[in-house]
């Protein structure tokens, strides 16, 4: 991460190997092609005219521009006296010459000899020389786990005994005898026995998920085996895990914490430690197993909603075939939706599988052309001018909505002969199916069909099923302009996984007498939960699903047809409690185009935390395991994560963990936010940076209620204290409230009361991970010591920049300037044009004090955003950014930063940055191979000072411009 004089930037010639350099004039060349420069070749998505474009736009542009600045003399000569007195104080120890490339685990210890003796060292190799058939092995040596106890057995037996002859009990027993899934209580618990593993395949309305952890737990407090019985089961989401446990809990006439409980991020109501049924996210589970890789404290795995293929969720599917062999006595149990349950017996050798057929009342399904003809509704047509046809069939966006509409009439064209034919529908609804953008969703036609099932239909409540957030927030807007959903007679609830549990937990309720409750919903409410008196579902059939692009490294969030599991899943939850209905607003002949099911979710995201999961677990190269899950991602994927982590100093060259990347497995966190957390504690800014980190882990409180959105961003405005930082507004909202703690405040700023108190309890458990680490001596997150530098902003930046390295941003349009009639305009070297997010305070700035931003997130959907934006100056993106190389010219000193533009400056300046770096850099090295915290009255007080201050410049005070 030091400066270079004199070299070229280097180039990768594949992973794992070396860095190779070649030597290099004094001054650059405009024919060489390096960061920053004009790159040889048009990008590979461009077409047709688009590439004579480029060319033509690459001949008229100059030289790169490049920004001269100089260091202010005061907090030159604060970096002089750090250099000075700090030289040779680090260097010996952290000398990269002297390190060994690893071959084989023997080179170890040779590798790692500039780290000190010490338990931190001593745990940190064994990591590295571990693997994981040794730990579980390991494991089932110690006496730890599950140890059978007669009087705990008896004492347990006795009490369900008691339990059973409640009058409570016996009503709730003969509720859950009702269910399909009692039918088989003796075949499942005889498969159970026989075999190590089964899949459990079950409809919708089958009580699988509620019953057949009490059907193993019921019968073990029989058999006296309670001691030796602790089951875990995983749900998907948060709100599955607790309504689960709290319908579980009632159905065995209990209170949560007794023989049933729950444990997610934040919250958890333990259950005994045996005779128990524990429910878990299933992110819960792998941290259980860091400590317990056998998994010796559980006598059964229950995953639930498997079928869903999460990347957790396959992750474990997978350990578990490493731990099945050596754990003869575990029991594993995978339920699963009856489309793809033959995949998972046939990665387990063809285990038994055992289908539990669905109870719901009948449910009537309506697809579009039912639906317009119930509503008569009338979608808009595209209509062109014949001089608009000729000009538009030129332009990109027209050719893909002439390719889309061909699309669709290949797609429906039959259909619509057969429904002319047969005569079921009038032309005018078969008209309306020949238009494309009767497959855009309509909001207002969704709203009509509301309006008709609340003029025509009996009593029920309505659960609709939309693609995100946004569109939910537009829908209630619109039903509430109507003035057709008076409060004393509709009660409408938002559904989706950026509301804090306690919220969520509201759509359980039972509406007064007369009143008719409708849901608008995300796909949370597809699996898990029920609830119960829903009627009416209306599907539009659309979902939006995270996707990653290797081909341009980009997320998408965009809305996609759902599967065909997912549109079961939503039919299934009408008809629970008598006739249900569901509408679809989609054709039947759409329906047949649907996949069986979703992609699994390891092939279409980032694999960061995976990764480093797969290192915190010993299972090898990164390659190797992944290979062996169901379903292996792209090989281009991991590279890219893989690539991420080295950038971020969390792997080496060897794909071995570092010490930081050792400390990042260990946090709870996306390996971004946790350097953040650890660099906050080393330079003593904990409170802000923690809640910064919480908020862009777990969700950002703020909200913006329909009809106030600018009263609402104005309000996060102020909080970001015009600092042109999303970043500065979580923290200093979160400052506020641990200071105030006051529905009032949270009311005044559109901020969620529940969620500020969820965040500020994380603030307490990453303190309490940082001090179990060694680089806190509180786990306060407030303490004084933690926070001598926390009212330095300019600081608090540098550090979200550094996590966010390379997330970095140009502003575009001349000087800073990147306003436009859609938002704000900013420049990435990956994509070029992108725009700022409109829930960003960046958002609505017409003017910025610098050219960069950092952001957390990119996504395209309606166009490429940034998400969580903060504008930062030039010394923080120095310090930011990894191996700049340093080039001397004639009268100045050019500093090239990953394709960023030139920095330039002076001799002088020139020399104290690259040494003060590298002694930074080689103190930062120090601290996390020696854990602990700094202390400010030696030479690394000093250091971190004089960085401080260099970052805590602006770019006036450093006479910054752009040349």
């Amino acid at each position: 991460m030091s400066f270079h004089r004199g070299t070229s930037a280097p180039t990768r010639s594949g992973r794992g190997n070396k860095q190779s350099q070649s030597n290099a004039s004094m001054s650059t060349s405009r024919n060489n092609e390096g960061p920053g420069e004009r790159p040889r070749g048009h990008p590979s998505w461009l077409k047709g005219k688009q590439i004579g474009l480029y060319y033509r736009d690459q001949h008229k542009k100059k030289e790169p521009k490049s920004i001269f600045f100089r260091v202010n003399k005061t907090v030159g000569e604060a970096m002089r006296l750090a250099i000075e007195n700090s030289k040779g104080l680090y260097n010996k120890l952290c000398n990269n010459e002297d390190k060994q490339d690893v071959t084989n685990n023997s080179d170890l210890e040779s590798k790692y000899t500039h780290i000190d003796d010490s338990r931190f060292k001593q745990k940190f190799l064994e990591l590295l020389s571990g693997n994981i058939q040794d730990n579980i092995v390991k494991a089932m040596s110690i006496k730890s786990g599950l140890e059978r106890d007669p009087v705990t057995d008896k004492i347990l037996f006795e009490e369900f005994n008691k339990k059973k002859n409640s009058n409570e009990y016996v009503a709730m027993q003969a509720f859950r005898k009702k269910l399909p899934s009692y039918d088989k209580k003796a075949e499942i618990l005889d498969l159970i026995k026989n075999n190590p593993v089964i899949v459990i395949s079950g409809e919708t309305g089958c009580g699988k998920t509620t019953q057949v952890g009490q059907f193993i737990l019921d019968n073990e407090l029989e058999n006296k085996n309670g001691s030796i019985t602790r089951i875990i089961c995983t749900e998907p989401r948060r709100i599955s895990a607790i309504s689960v446990a709290e319908r579980v809990a009632a159905e065995r006439a209990e209170k949560l914490g007794r023989s049933v409980g729950f444990q997610i991020r934040l919250e958890k109501k333990s259950p005994r430690e045996c005779g128990s049924i524990l429910f878990c996210t299933t992110g819960m589970l792998l941290q259980f197993m860091q400590s317990d890789p056998a998994l010796k404290r559980f006598s059964h795995i229950i995953l639930d909603e498997v079928h869903e293929r999460s990347t957790e969720s396959d992750f474990i599917i997978t350990l578990l075939r490493k731990i099945i062999p050596v754990r003869p006595d575990l029991k594993v149990i995978l339920m699963s939706a009856t489309l793809n349950s033959q995949r998972f017996s046939d990665y387990y050798s063809n285990c038994p599988i055992i289908h539990i057929p669905g109870f719901t009342y009948p449910v009537e399904e309506y697809y579009l052309e039912d639906i317009l003809l119930l509503t008569d509704f009338r979608f808009e047509e595209n209509q062109f001018s014949l001089k608009e046809l000729s000009y538009k069939r030129h332009q990109k966006k027209f050719k893909e909505q002439n390719d889309k509409y061909c699309k669709y009439r290949e797609m429906i064209n039959s259909y619509l002969e057969t429904l002319t034919v047969e005569k079921q529908y009038p032309m005018s609804v078969i008209n309306q199916l020949h238009n494309p953008n009767c497959e855009n969703l309509s909001l207002e036609l969704i709203e009509e069909l509301i309006r008709h099932i609340c003029k025509t239909k009996e009593p029920g409540a309505i659960l609709v099923f939309l693609p995100g957030m946004m569109d939910i927030i537009n829908l209630n807007k619109l039903m509430l302009n109507s003035q057709y959903y008076p409060t004393n007679q509709y009660i409408i609830y938002p559904l989706h996984s950026r509301m804090p549990t306690i919220d969520q937990k509201l759509v359980f309720k039972e509406p007064p007498l007369g009143v008719r409750k409708i849901i608008i919903a995300t796909s949370i409410a597809e699996t898990s939960i029920t609830i119960e008196d829903v009627v009416y579902v209306i599907d539009c059939g659309k979902t939006k699903l995270s996707r990653f692009d290797v081909n341009r490294n980009i997320e998408t969030l965009e809305p996609e047809w759902v599967s065909k599991a997912n549109a079961k899943q939503r039919r299934g939850r009408a008809g629970r409690v008598k006739k249900g209905y569901c509408y679809h607003l989609y054709s039947k002949a759409r329906e047949l185009t649907f996949d069986d099911y979703q992609l699994p979710e390891m092939l279409r995201t980032r694999l960061e935390t995976v990764i480093l999961q797969i290192k915190i677990l010993q299972l090898g190269k990164a390659k190797e395991f992944l290979a062996s899950v169901m379903d292996p991602p792209n090989l281009k994927a991991i590279d890219l994560s893989l690539e991420l982590l080295e950038t971020l100093n969390a792997l080496d060259n060897d794909e071995h963990l570092t010490p930081l990347g050792y400390h990042l497995a260990q946090l709870p966190l996306d390996p971004r936010t946790g350097k953040m957390i650890i660099w906050a504690a080393l330079f003593s800014c904990v409170d802000p940076v923690f809640s910064i980190a919480a908020s862009l882990t777990f969700k950002d409180a703020f909200y913006c209620p329909l009809g106030k959105e600018e009263k609402a961003m104005n309000k996060k405005l102020e909080l970001s204290m015009w600092q042109y930082s999303d970043h500065i507004a979580l923290a200093e909202a979160l400052r506020r409230f641990e200071i105030n703690n006051s529905f009032g405040f949270c009311y005044q700023y559109f901020l969620s009361y529940n969620t500020l108190s969820l965040l500020s309890e994380m603030k307490r458990q990453f303190a309490q991970h940082l001090c179990e680490m060694k680089f806190l001596n509180s786990v306060d997150p407030l303490a004084q010591d933690a926070n001598r530098n926390s009212n330095n902003i300019a600081l608090i930046k540098a550090i979200v920049c550094v996590g966010l390295y390379p997330n970095i941003a140009t502003i575009d349009n001349g000087v800073f300037k990147g306003i436009h009639k859609h938002g704000v305009n900013a420049l990435t070297l990956e994509d070029g044009l992108v725009k700022v997010h409109p829930s960003s305070v960046n958002s609505k700035m017409k003017v910025f004090p610098s050219p960069f931003l950092t952001y957390f997130t990119k996504q395209r959907s309606t166009a490429i955003y940034l998400h969580d934006t903060s504008c930062i100056t030039a010394p923080i993106l120095l310090f930011a950014g990894s191996d700049p190389f340093l080039f001397a010219g004639r009268d100045k000193y050019t500093i090239k930063l990953n394709g960023y533009p030139n920095f330039s400056c002076d001799a002088r300046t020139a020399t104290l940055i690259q040494d003060l770096r590298t002694i930074l850099n080689n103190l930062l090295e120090y601290k996390i191979s020696h854990p602990g915290t700094v202390n400010w009255d030696n030479q690394e007080g000093q250091i971190l000072n004089a960085l401080i201050q260099f970052v805590s410049q602006s770019d006036e005070e450093m006479g910054f411009h752009w040349n």
